[in-house]
């Protein structure tokens, strides 16, 4: 068995390990006392059943992003279209939303350790992560068969959480979808705007569902079907409401995929323990950076990564915090609950807040970056008896057990 040591081993260098990594060379690495800290990171092999196929990820904010050169693609207008084909279209001026592809971003951040002294990147099956009383260790086995044992002061597990999601919440949902980019025979695409969410799409009893375009040209595009349900569906049935969405309310005739991605994200109101030892953290979607009504996580990611440097910087305990205020996540739990009640649909409440608060203010409480003010002007918009009537009801349940997955 190989044994490394470290200052600090990352697992996972998706969007959170990725980000931090990344974050950690800019600044030159923290130090640990006089030195620069050493950093290991183990991410799975390309091959590996547990990493993450393509996939895309998307934030806004103003121009001049930290990772201005991973950018594919960006859009100055957004737009939300109800199941009649009412369409609320808004400038995000001096915003954008922008477009990070993970095969780019990876790209990066394999080229950024490349080129530290002191980092160290190993492709190897994450096995077990191990808190102590003098720090944490990571045990891994290569492609070879080979296995590898780091040892570090501290570890920042990225991994994403395991599905069912365990512990204690009142509603978990999921949003799973699937995304083809496609290039059509004829011009059909606004490239100058990011539909967001789209309902003319036939609705779930329980939950929501909607089309999802970002389109980079009149003719390509990147088209998705999600859905914010209990259950994923198959591949086929993907693929049916897919075709249907693309050839119905978007009017696509020929086409051709160029390439597809698919997820699942929790949306629950499950909290999520950044810190899972004396040595050993969650950072992303396992600790707590998934926005729970939307399933946002970008932002938060980054704002966990900056902190997690600042308190290395000066010798502190790299905990990262949860990146949501109590009182969104708070209310994140009504809308999930709302939604899975069926006591709001989806469909209604999206279109409305976008309508009557407008894209740059519904966008800053999604971020969570919202004012009391704000925030009071959101929920305000939404339906008042049914939203009521939803807090009494949690109020009244008790959160449901869930198991993990074995």
């Amino acid at each position: 068995m190989e044994e490394l040591t470290a200052d600090v081993a990352l697992v996972g260098l998706g969007a959170a390990g990725g980000s931090l990594l990344r974050a950690l060379v800019r600044d030159g690495r923290a130090r640990a006392g006089r030195r620069p800290l050493r950093v290991v990171a183990v991410e799975a092999p390309s091959a590996s059943a547990r990493r993450s196929a393509s996939r895309s990820w998307c934030t806004w904010g103003p121009p001049g992003w930290r990772y201005e050169g991973d950018v594919a693609a960006r859009w100055s207008r957004v737009r939300v279209v109800d199941g009649r084909g009412g369409v609320v279209e808004e400038a995000l001026d001096p915003l954008e939303y922008r477009l990070v592809r993970s095969g780019d971003f990876e790209a990066a951040v394999a080229a950024c350790a490349a080129g530290a002294e002191g980092v160290e990147l190993r492709r190897a099956e994450v096995l077990e992560v191990a808190d102590g009383v003098a720090g944490a260790s990571v045990r891994a086995r290569a492609d070879d068969g080979g296995e590898l044992l780091v040892r570090a002061r501290w570890a920042l597990d990225s991994r994403p959480p395991a599905l069912p999601v365990p512990g204690r919440g009142r509603t978990v949902l999921l949003q799973h979808f699937r995304g083809w980019r496609v290039r059509t025979a004829e011009p059909v695409f606004d490239a100058g705007a990011a539909t967001l969410m789209d309902f003319r799409v036939p609705q779930p009893a329980r939950g929501t569902a909607f089309g999802y375009v970002l389109p980079t040209s009149a003719r390509e595009a990147l088209v998705e079907y999600t859905e914010f349900s209990r259950q994923p569906l198959t591949r086929a049935r993907y693929e049916e409401a897919l075709r249907a969405y693309l050839r119905g309310a978007l009017g696509v005739g020929e086409f051709e995929v160029l390439e597809a991605e698919s997820g699942v994200i929790p949306m629950t109101d499950v909290p999520f323990e950044p810190r899972a030892g004396r040595s050993v953290f969650r950072i992303g979607a396992a600790g707590g950076a998934v926005r729970p009504s939307t399933g946002y996580a970008f932002s938060a990611v980054q704002r966990q990564v900056d902190a997690v440097v600042a308190a290395l910087a000066v010798g502190e305990v790299p905990v990262p915090p949860v990146p949501h205020r109590r009182r969104h996540l708070l209310m994140d739990a009504v809308v999930l609950r709302a939604l899975d009640s069926g006591t709001v649909r989806g469909s209604e409440l999206f279109p409305e807040l976008f309508r009557r608060n407008g894209a740059a203010r519904v966008l800053r409480f999604l971020d969570g970056r919202s004012t009391v003010r704000d925030e009071v002007r959101v929920m305000a918009s939404a339906p008042r008896a049914r939203m009521l009537r939803t807090v009494g009801g949690l109020a009244l349940s008790a959160p449901a057990r869930r198991r993990p997955a074995r």
